[in-house]
């Protein structure tokens, strides 16, 4: 595994194929006040590349905006609702299209209501992820050897879980009901960001 930490954008000759693991660091979980200061994204390849943003960015970033606005290549996340509403807010990006683990493995792995990153490592691929750093400050302007591996490892093995998990939404029948899951997924993180985050639009109430 290499690690590659990226100042305010990706390089210009990175090839990026068709499909990235993505996932986002933030100073808090409110997408209203906590910044994005990191992006993290691996191509399969068991490489990630780590695009960090100072106090001050203005994150024009014109590759990976291409990148990630790029209609032909899927951008595979876990939990994208609060990832996708991040990049649209601080970066505005629509990203399309998208695929969830966490919304795959809550269709089919119903015996279960462990659904973090964590246990579809443990449980489908046998990888043990250390979550040590997760509540670290991303907003230093020098992050540390942990948390640069914390931050590779939330989305190096993305493609393999999707592998994993995907055989088993076509052997019960989800496989269309998760696509339209994921087509909605912008929508839902749009409705984050203008004042929905917590209200159920589609629930009838008296």
């Amino acid at each position: 595994m290499t690690i590659y930490l990226h100042q305010n954008d990706l390089p210009d000759d990175l090839a990026f194929g068709t499909s990235v693991a993505v996932d986002t660091e933030t100073m808090g979980l409110n997408l209203v006040r906590d910044r994005l200061c990191l992006v993290q994204l691996s191509f399969g390849d068991g490489d990630a590349h780590l695009v960090q943003f100072p106090v001050g960015s203005d994150y024009a970033a014109p590759n990976l905006r291409r990148l990630l606005s790029d209609p032909k290549i899927l951008k595979i996340f876990h939990f994208g609702r609060f990832d996708i509403a991040s990049i649209k807010a601080y970066m505005g990006v629509d990203c399309t299209p998208v695929y969830c683990t966490k919304i795959a493995s809550r269709l089919v792995r119903t015996f279960t209501d462990r659904h973090s990153l964590k246990e579809l490592c443990r449980e489908l691929l046998g990888v043990e992820l250390s979550k040590q750093q997760q509540s670290s400050d991303w907003g230093n302007a020098t992050l540390s050897e942990d948390q640069k591996v914390y931050a590779a490892n939330d989305v190096l093995y993305l493609h393999k879980i999707k592998d994993a998990i995907d055989p088993m939404l076509v052997r019960e029948g989800r496989k269309e009901l998760a696509q339209a899951c994921f087509d909605f997924l912008p929508a839902r993180a749009e409705l984050d960001l203008v004042g929905w985050p917590e209200i159920d639009i589609f629930a009838h109430n008296s």
